[in-house]
């Protein structure tokens, strides 16, 4: 018995001398290597490419993976565990009997899964580079090698051969890069990451209102590999963690200034700049005063809006009075409705202007 393609016998033949089937057998597996005696048989033997492995009971070969299985008056059976592509080859199996020799042989072919043999290293690369990925593997039968974008995800970018060649690469082609070594036994895959320098791009600023005393904190954000060093400026004047009470704290992309009580020097206009080895951006922020609402703004704010709902109420009054008097109406002398509302409404205007004055 055989542990791979089963053994087929070529046909019934006359001559002594029979060539079975090719074996196919998988790497790492066990190879059973088997041939019929019969009666009046003298001497037995199985031989490797003239290399007696066994002959009868005495092992001949020095490889701990050989071992005999059976030996008796129907069959000669022998093992190789752990097959290797050196057991690759012819196999015979040689009878003597009283009258005549007779042999079997058989061919052993040993596939092999593949295997990523050299791959390229990570790469750390700059914006525009151009960038070659190579991939070797061996296996039985030849494995079929390919490449693919793993991370993120990227159907478009890919490769049928052992080289992926990436012309002007850009940052949105840093990722993981996945090769794949294939063949009917297995599968073998390993990754490559892909780093892509570039400058540092900032997000415009956004200035900020803050009231006098108050918190106030002015933020910056960069886009940048590797990622970007932060400084802040007050016109020409660089600003340092700890100066005149700000604070300066970054965090990966992200830079921010803080004025813990904003006085009146600490308006004006803010620039941050960003930098790494590939170069640098800048962006302003205006820090600004908003002014909260006192008694007396609030009450001028209320007076002018007195002001003007007197004003459209008594151009309201004087249009009804002219519908209900009518054309060539004379006006009744105990009617003084317009005369009584118009004093009525200076005298709430002096009021509300005196009362401006405390």
């Amino acid at each position: 018995m055989f542990r791979g393609l089963p053994v087929r016998s070529q046909g019934e033949s006359q001559s002594d001398n029979k060539q079975m089937d090719n074996i196919t057998i998988r790497q790492g597996e066990t190879l059973f290597l088997s041939c019929s005696q019969g009666d009046f048989v003298t001497h037995t033997a199985w031989l490797n490419r003239s290399s007696i492995l066994y002959a009868g009971e005495d092992k001949w070969s020095v490889d701990p993976r050989v071992s005999l299985v059976t030996l008796n008056q129907d069959e000669f059976t022998i093992k190789i565990e752990d097959v290797d592509l050196t057991d690759e080859g012819q196999y015979i199996c040689a009878v003597q009997t009283s009258s005549r020799p007779r042999t079997t042989s058989v061919h052993i072919i040993v596939q092999v899964p593949p295997k990523i043999v050299n791959l390229s290293k990570d790469l750390v690369v700059n914006e525009g580079s151009n960038v070659t990925l190579m991939c070797l593997a061996n296996g039985k039968p030849e494995p079929a090698i390919g490449w693919r974008m793993l991370s993120p995800s990227d159907d478009s970018l890919s490769s049928d051969s052992e080289v992926l060649e990436i012309p002007f690469i850009s940052r949105y082609r840093a990722g993981v890069y996945e090769c794949t070594a294939s063949n009917d036994i297995a599968v073998d895959t390993q990754t490559v990451e892909l780093t892509v320098n570039y400058p540092p791009s900032v997000s415009d600023g956004r200035d900020v209102g803050v009231t006098l005393g108050q918190r106030g904190v002015l933020q910056c954000e960069a886009d940048a590999v590797p990622e970007a060093d932060f400084e802040w400026y007050r016109d020409d004047r660089r600003i340092f963690n700890g100066f005149d009470g700000i604070e300066i704290e970054d965090a990966g992309a992200f830079s921010k200034l803080t004025f813990f009580n904003v006085s009146e020097a600490d308006y004006g206009n803010y620039t941050c700049v960003a930098m790494n080895k590939l170069g640098s951006a800048n962006t302003s922020i205006i820090l600004y005063e908003i002014i909260e609402p006192t008694s007396s703004t609030l009450l001028q704010a209320e007076t002018a809006s007195v002001l003007e709902m007197t004003s459209s109420d008594l151009e309201q009054t004087a249009f009804e009075n002219d519908l209900l008097e009518g054309p060539g109406a004379v006006q009744d002398g105990n009617s003084g409705t317009s005369t009584v509302f118009t004093p009525t409404c200076l005298l709430l205007i002096v009021l509300l202007q005196l009362l401006l004055k405390f």
